[in-house]
């Protein structure tokens, strides 16, 4: 059955108390027929005008959120790009931090080991300066004695004898006071 076909039927069945009742309520053949005139030219009319022109916003649309999401991404890749440049150039700094810290410690440690081994060897010359100022002292300490004890003998001998010796005679007794006297003992050695 077509729709024409179920209209007319429906016409006809129509009795006079239902066209006094609402129009919205029951159905008119002709008040159907305007609506679907009125449709058909609603929708040609937009379908002519109208669906190019929001077909053509909404292609725009369509292609700003692709350019977009597009724009996002090569930012996205930008700065995924510059990060992974920070990265390696925080690991190079890092890097050269490293080597820095550690050629400084090895210069500090070279540094130290040089000064330890300089103070050694001033020390050691120190030590031996004075060693030899040391002897030099005890040497001469020991020869002022030996003149004082020559000198002494030389008195002591002659308040003893109450004489004056001659030369000879004092170098004699100052040799045999001498080498009864232990020098060796004051200088350390066994020189005399």
């Amino acid at each position: 059955m077509t729709l024409a076909t179920f209209i007319l039927a429906q016409a006809a069945t129509t009795s006079a108390e239902d066209q006094s009742s609402n129009f919205l309520v029951s159905p008119n053949v002709g008040l159907m027929i305007w609506t679907l005139l009125a449709f058909l030219v609603a929708f040609l009319v937009l379908r002519r005008y109208a669906w190019p022109a929001i077909t053509e916003a909404l292609d725009k649309r369509q292609r700003a959120i692709e350019e977009s999401i597009d724009t996002a991404e090569a930012a996205r890749r930008d700065a995924a790009e510059l990060l992974d440049e920070y990265r390696a150039r925080l690991r190079e700094a890092r890097a050269q931090a490293e080597d820095i810290v550690s050629r400084a410690r090895r210069a500090g440690e070279e540094h130290e080991r040089e000064s330890l081994a300089d103070a050694k060897v001033r020390r050691d010359e120190l030590l031996e300066q004075t060693r030899r100022d040391i002897e030099a002292e005890t040497r001469r300490a020991i020869q002022e004695i030996r003149n004082e004890v020559a000198d002494l003998t030389v008195l002591a001998t002659e308040k003893v004898t109450r004489k004056t010796l001659d030369e000879d005679d004092q170098k004699r007794l100052v040799e045999e006071a001498l080498k009864e006297l232990d020098f060796s003992s004051l200088s350390g050695d066994s020189r005399n």
